[in-house]
Parts: C-alpha cells; structure tokens; sequence
C-alpha cells in the first residue's frame, strides 16, 4: 500500500499513457478501415478472399498465362489514376465470382515493372440501354458503377467495380480512381 500511495502520480500517469495508447491504436484501427473502404467485417471477409485468390498475380506473367490480356494504356484522369488495366474476356459472361475478377489493374513503375493495386469486377449490361439499370449489379455491398459505354472497339455497355485490395485508396475501397497514385 505505500508502493501505491508514494507512486501515485507515476501510476496514474501511466494508466493515462495506457489509455492515450488504446484511444491512438483504437482511432488508427477505424481510421485504416475507413481509409479501406469498409469497416463490415462480412465485407472484409469477402476482400480478404479476393486478396488471397489474387495474391499470385503480383507477378504479371501469372496473369498473362492465366489468361489476362493488357490494355496497354496507364489509365488516369484528374480525378486520380487507375492504371493498365488486364482483362480475361472468358471471364466477361455476366457471372460474379469475388476470386475471379474481369480485370486485375496494374501500376507500371518508372523502371517499367508493373505493380497490382486493385481487382475490377464487369458486367455487361443485359439490355445494352444506357438509360435503364435496373439489372446492376452488387458485389462487397457495393453497386457497380454504370451502365457505362464501351472504352474500346468490342466492348459491350457495361458495369464495373473496382476494388483496391492491393493499393490504399483514401477515397474509398471501391471508388474509380486512386487520388494517390499516378502513370510515370
């Protein structure tokens, strides 16, 4: 008890310390999981599952052997960047599989290696009509963006969904564009 009474102050301003510790890591915890985009651990679950089912794609080559064809174009816009985009056309059928997405989307870097920082999921629109949506669809909780042209010769009216599991986005998990980062 005299341990106590003389260190009184020495304890109490380590239990403040202890509590600043907690309220930071707390904040930090719910900051990150904002900055991810969701703090739903069902959500999470699924991102986890797309991470883990993509995880292998970091080497481009898996994915061009699995498959995957370049755009070739570092995409970007002053609303941020979205980078070169790999598609799988047999994945493009109007199915949803979290650990299949359409298109893996890759950062070149300035020594031309190639980074991946989100999956994209697309769905072509049922009725091709631009001014109807009635079929969009939902994946992560998410609505997909669209019904939205084309962006090349072939491309059908379509929706998407990007997922940015591999690159912090501060806009959002499943927004277009990535504020922070840009083509070299």
């Amino acid at each position: 008890m005299n341990f106590y009474r003389s260190n009184r102050r020495a304890v109490r301003r380590a239990g403040v310390s202890v509590a600043l510790v907690l309220a930071a890591s707390a904040l930090f915890a719910a900051t990150t999981a904002a900055a991810r985009g969701t703090t739903d651990p069902d959500t999470n679950k699924q991102l986890a599952k797309a991470r883990r089912a993509t995880a292998r794609y970091h080497d481009v080559r898996k994915a061009e052997a699995a498959g995957y064809i370049s755009t070739v174009e570092c995409v970007s816009s002053p609303q941020g960047t979205m980078g070169v985009h790999y598609v799988k056309p047999s994945l493009i059928d109007g199915t949803l599989d979290i650990e299949q997405p359409e298109v893996l989307v890759y950062l070149p870097k300035r020594n031309g290696d190639l980074r991946l920082v989100a999956v994209e999921y697309m769905v072509p629109d049922a009725d091709q009509d631009l001014a109807t949506d009635a079929d969009r669809p939902v994946l992560f909780g998410s609505g997909f963006d669209g019904p939205m042209p084309g962006h090349g010769p072939g491309m059908p009216v379509h929706y998407d969904l990007h997922a940015w599991v591999w690159q912090p986005n501060p806009t959002g998990m499943f927004e277009e564009w990535n504020p922070t980062i840009s083509c070299p």
